[in-house]
């Protein structure tokens, strides 16, 4: 590997394979994800071998990371082009604290300690990205078999962290397989032979994990009593129609008309529930005074005219604080207000002349709608969204008048449906049907809303709750307990679909006990890292 440029290819390789698996391209591709690794595994055991120094291995990482993330995740960019830079060059970043721990790892306490600390740390890290302020887990490896849901039937028990714990697995078998033995005279690199226990031990770990999966998905089969949902696309162009300042806005009550135009053309006697997009009724609404809307009580008459149905809709949200000490870390001041929060809320309704519940976005977009509280000092307040918007700390489950109903919507607003305990965590809460609202038109016609839509079929498995989609602009439809995409519209055209939905009432072991596979991983590198930090320190004072 003496070519300086043989580095760079390798962290190329690395990112075009982890690319070209990752959703939305063709299926059979996910399998690239179980060898998308070991060029770089080769790259860094390259550079081990010639005693190169951290510094250069941290370059080739984050070139590996870098390329990963601009290939995977560069329409961000469309929706702001400086924020779509900074989260491909920020989170490259984040993603080298497990590879570079991997490799001191490595270099302090040996290869085989090394090799398997990499699985642990990398999880660890995905665990941490599910919860902190820079929260980002687009690129979670599990995410990757999103459009093969049919190989990962058994997220069901892990989550999609398992799906990160396979994909390692089977590299790092791949990569010691046919890498070189220590003090070989073959060029550093250069493949050398399998050896056979390790290539059988990597083919069965391919082939095992895949046949039980095929067997749980021809086995299951859809559990709980039928209904029937529509989820509305109005279709309004986030940057030129739906809000003002747009060059061709649309006024909101002509908005709301064409939502109740899609809805009655669309409705039969049998639909339970119409789930409205995000941010659907868009003008400030404050919750103290939401029931006297005019919006809200248009909604309340159109449901005095359909007994029995039910509505969820996205709306912007505010409350107020009696004072400081009672107003929320996120809150804003106004003199003529006083302290108030800003929410991206779903609101339902029940039916005509039932009390109406609100649901806050908790996963807030980092950067565009959350600002983490340590950095509110360093806001500068120009109006608008300046701060951040507010949240919530628990979920909240939209029931039914009947305290028995079988139809309990978990109202997952947009970006949520990535994070997979968050949405299990509905269902713990006694969700029978996942319903997501979304505005997916500010990633224009890109892989990003497409992405999106399938990862919401992890969700549908790791809970084995059916998905009702309706977005603005994107994709609206439905998913059922297998993953499988049953109904979908048409992109950037004004739609509703409609279909039967099961309500599961049933718990899966993912969701019953979370994210294990992530938490056990973070208590594994806690004891390692001080493992090695402890090892680093003897052999100094050794010397």
């Amino acid at each position: 590997m003496a070519a300086p440029w043989r580095p760079a290819l390798l962290a190329l390789l690395s990112a075009g394979l982890l690319w070209a698996g990752w959703p939305v391209h063709p299926a059979p591709l996910a399998l690239l994800l179980l060898v998308a690794w070991v060029p770089y595994l080769y790259l860094e055991d390259a550079l081990s071998r010639r005693g190169s120094s951290g510094w250069k291995v941290f370059r080739y990482s984050y070139l590996t990371l870098v390329l990963w993330n601009a290939f995977t995740t560069w329409w961000v960019s469309y929706s702001t082009l400086w924020g779509g830079i900074t989260a491909v060059v920020f989170n490259s970043l984040f993603m080298c604290m497990p590879v570079m721990a991997f490799y001191h790892t490595k270099r302090l306490a040996g290869r085989r300690l090394g090799y398997l600390s990499l699985p642990v740390y990398w999880i660890a890290f995905e665990q941490l990205h599910l919860h902190w302020d820079f929260t980002w887990p687009w690129l979670t490896l599990g995410n990757g078999f999103a459009s093969a849901n049919f190989l990962v039937q058994w997220y069901e028990y892990t989550g999609f962290l398992g799906g990160s714990l396979w994909i390692w697995v089977v590299n790092l078998l791949v990569f010691l397989a046919i890498r070189p033995a220590a003090g070989t005279t073959a060029p550093q690199g250069r493949f050398s032979g399998v050896k056979p226990t390790l290539g059988l031990a990597a083919l069965a770990a391919v082939v095992l994990p895949i046949g039980v999966s095929l067997l749980i998905g021809s086995r299951y089969q859809e559990k709980g009593p039928p209904a029937e949902v529509l989820a509305i696309q109005p279709n309004f162009d986030p940057y030129q129609e739906k809000f003002e300042g747009g060059d061709k806005f649309i006024p909101y009550q002509a908005q709301l008309q064409r939502m109740f135009e899609l809805t009655e053309q669309n409705l039969t006697p049998q639909t339970k529930m119409v789930l409205w997009p995000e941010t659907a009724l868009e003008e400030n609404n404050w919750e103290a005074t939401f029931d006297a809307n005019p919006k809200t009580l248009q909604i309340r008459n159109f449901l005095t005219r359909h007994p029995g149905l039910r509505l969820v809709t996205g709306a912007t949200t505010l409350t107020t604080y009696p004072n400081k000490e009672a107003a929320s870390a996120s809150a804003r001041f106004r003199d003529d207000i006083g302290y108030y929060d800003f929410f991206n809320t779903a609101v339902h309704f029940p039916g005509p002349a039932e009390p109406i519940g609100f649901y806050h976005k908790s996963r807030l977009v980092p950067g565009v709608e959350g600002v983490p509280h340590w950095l509110s000092a360093f806001v500068i307040d120009l109006g608008g969204a300046a701060g951040g918007l507010g949240s919530q700390e628990e979920r909240t489950v939209f029931r039914g008048a009947s305290a028995d109903s079988t139809l309990r919507l978990a109202p997952v607003i947009c970006y949520e449906s990535v994070y997979g305990d968050f949405v299990a965590d509905y269902v713990r809460r006694g969700a029978t049907l996942i319903g997501i609202i979304t505005n997916d038109g500010w990633w224009s016609d890109s892989p990003g809303y497409r992405q999106h839509l399938q990862y919401a079929t992890l969700r549908a498995i790791e809970t084995r709750r059916d998905v009702a989609r309706s977005a603005n602009t994107g994709i609206s439809g439905f998913i059922n307990q297998k993953g499988e995409i049953t109904q979908r519209t048409g992109w950037w055209v004004p739609a509703a679909a409609r279909s039967t939905v099961h309500l599961n009432t049933d718990i899966t072991f993912y969701v019953r006990y979370g994210e294990l596979i992530g938490r056990g991983a973070q208590a594994l590198a806690v004891l390692l890292l001080v493992f090695v930090l402890v090892s680093g320190l003897n052999r100094r004072f050794a010397q």
